[in-house]
């Protein structure tokens, strides 16, 4: 099958290496100076999975559009609407759209943009970044991808897809509860990120203070309110479940929201924790907690703006 990922940074890069490295058809679409550099030193991943260096087909968006098979959607949430319209013209009949965006603010758009039958769901777990030389970085032991037809169904673009994504040093799952998935990863992350941004620190010191852990239990719990509110196919412990995995992180675990606050960089906060303040608001569900996490964030947006001047 022909892949198409949008984009070759930590997350498309590193999945879409490992597609190239098992020998799958890749393109990478990227953006000229990203293509300059691909071109000139290929694609570098450093990972404890094993490192892999090679060239890699990379195109940008003035160049010719043809179909793919599979599309990875592995933009941030703030270029979405700008992402959209790049990656449309390699859109086909039977192209599959795969986004791996956090939360589920996304999936609309996608599907009115491309169709409903061509978005299917998926997430990724992983910590990752580029260095200042362009290289995929990647140092924890967590690099799994996650998809799945919507609705539980079983198709045969489904198993075709398995097929291509089997086989690789990275791990990519097929799941036959993609929407619980997604949702559980939401409640996960807009948790995480939100303790980390709001108090400067990785998630064990967060956990070890005086205070620290009752706050991220609240959190999850007003979190998990606003979902159920919504419908959402929780599982019954999702929050012990969730306290449990953060408890096995290493004390210096950092998400990824507070290291691009810590770069100075765009942030998904709006995508995030402000996508369930506006489901909190039409429940009328209190969340003083999520509330607070949400003014931090656009607290350092405004103070962003004013560096940037």
């Amino acid at each position: 099958m022909r892949i198409l990922v949008l984009g070759a940074g930590g997350v498309g890069g590193y999945f879409g290496g490992r597609l190239v490295e098992k020998g799958e058809d890749v393109t990478f679409l990227v953006r000229e100076r990203r293509k300059k550099e691909l071109e000139q030193n290929g694609l570098v991943i450093k990972s404890i999975h094993g490192d892999f260096t090679s060239p890699v087909q990379a195109i940008t968006k003035s160049e010719m559009k043809e179909p793919y098979d599979i599309i990875l959607f592995t933009t941030k949430a703030y270029h979405l609407k700008q992402a959209i319209e790049d990656v449309r013209p390699f859109v086909g009949n039977q192209t599959v759209v795969v986004p791996l965006l956090n939360g589920m603010a996304h999936v609309v758009p996608l599907q009115e943009a491309f169709g409903e039958e061509k978005v299917i769901g998926g997430l990724c777990f992983i910590e990752t970044t580029l260095n200042k030389d362009g290289d995929v970085v990647q140092t924890s032991p967590a690099h799994r991808l996650v998809f799945g037809e919507f609705k539980q169904k079983e198709t045969e673009r489904l198993q075709l897809i398995e097929q291509a994504f089997s086989g690789t040093k990275a791990s990519f799952v097929k799941s036959s509860y993609i929407e619980q998935d997604m949702w559980h990863k939401y409640l996960f992350i807009t948790v995480m990120s939100g303790m980390t941004t709001l108090m400067r620190a990785p998630v064990g010191p967060v956990l070890a203070a005086k205070g620290g852990r009752q706050f991220v239990q609240e959190l999850f719990k007003e979190v998990e309110n606003i979902m159920m509110a919504y419908d959402a196919p929780l599982a019954e412990g999702i929050i012990e479940q969730h306290m449990n995995t953060m408890d096995k992180m290493t004390y210096d675990m950092k998400s990824s929201m507070q290291r691009d606050m810590e770069k100075s960089s765009q942030i998904e906060g709006d995508h995030l924790q402000g996508y369930l303040l506006k489901l909190a608001e039409k429940s009328s569900i209190h969340v003083p907690l999520l509330q607070t996490v949400y003014t931090h964030l656009k607290v350092y947006e405004e103070m962003l703006k004013g560096y940037q001047k």
